[in-house]
């Protein structure tokens, strides 16, 4: 599960995905867990829900390189691009609202479109986080 956006801007509604991140391993009990993995430039937790065995990603790279530490995760640990699910915002939802999307189109998000151009696939699953136009 990795959360799009730029590193050093958290806080922000374009860096949505980490706080998803950060709230999702606060539930799983792993938000201390968080480590810095340099093989895929991303801060990185291991846990595990409903008996699978999750990896939490927050690439330390700005929104449009977010792919390259997505590969390399993907490479780490051996996942295909069906395995893993994008965390990132959406200007054309309401503030709030989400939407889960299996594969398409980047439709202009950038981080998406470096994790498509990455991995050379579309068939990751999306959560897209309405954060409205300002």
């Amino acid at each position: 599960v990795a959360g799009l956006g730029n590193y050093g801007l958290r806080g922000t509604r374009h860096s949505v995905g980490m706080a998803v991140l950060d709230r999702l391993a606060r539930q799983l009990a792993v938000a201390e867990g968080w480590r810095v993995d340099r093989r895929c430039c991303a801060d990185v937790a291991l846990a595990t829900a409903h008996g699978l065995e999750l990896v939490l990603l927050k690439p330390r790279r700005f929104m449009n390189l977010n792919g390259l530490s997505v590969a390399s995760a993907a490479e780490v640990y051996n996942l295909g691009p069906e395995d893993i699910y994008l965390v990132h915002d959406d200007l054309d939802k309401a503030l709030g609202k989400v939407a889960i999307k299996l594969g398409g189109s980047a439709r202009g998000h950038n981080g998406v479109q470096s994790c498509i151009s990455a991995l050379r696939s579309n068939e990751m699953t999306r959560l897209r986080v309405g954060i409205g136009r300002p």
